[in-house]
């Protein structure tokens, strides 16, 4: 029990730092895309912050995995805003250095936790518990993906179209 709560606490901690990092870096870009994807993101990390808040809440007062707390975590929509912002935006200033770099960060951050996120599902046995994990873990990796994305898109917008068109070399 005092390893979850501490899991918990170090969950907490870096959905809280991760929700500022990207809140920061979505004042900073003026690149559209990447404000849209950090300010996506930052939103799905409080809410992660705020349901892992209630959840450490009540397993401190009642020493076990809450009955009656209802812990769904909403379902991202990140991996749909590249696509939405690139239809709106035609002349858009270039992602800089700076993006690149804070996308590399989120990149490492995502990583990290949807490991940190798929160990703690596989270190539980209660089926609410492993249930609630695991959807946190696919929402990081979900994350991962859409920035890796995100980051391929600034490097090379012109791969990037094409692979998003899928199209090939012969036209089809």
């Amino acid at each position: 029990m005092k390893d979850r709560l501490n899991a918990l606490d170090v969950a907490l901690n870096n959905e809280m730092r991760e929700h500022e990092f990207y809140l920061k870096n979505a004042e900073r870009t003026k690149n559209p895309v990447g404000k849209a994807m950090f300010q996506q993101i930052a939103a799905d990390e409080l809410e992660h912050y705020e349901r892992l808040k209630q959840l450490h809440e009540n397993w401190a007062k009642d020493k076990k995995w809450p009955d009656t707390v209802p812990l769904k975590v909403k379902e991202t929509i990140v991996k749909d805003v590249l696509k939405d912002v690139i239809k709106k935006v035609a002349n858009a200033p270039a992602g800089d250095a700076d993006d690149l770099k804070a996308l590399e960060e989120a990149i490492d951050f995502e990583g990290q936790g949807a490991t940190y996120y798929a160990r703690l599902r596989d270190n539980v046995t209660d089926p609410k518990e492993k249930a609630f994990f695991e959807l946190l873990a696919n929402i990081e990796h979900e994350h991962y993906v859409s920035l890796k994305d995100t980051e391929e898109y600034m490097k090379d917008p012109a791969s990037w179209y094409r692979k998003a068109e899928r199209s090939g070399l012969d036209g089809a």
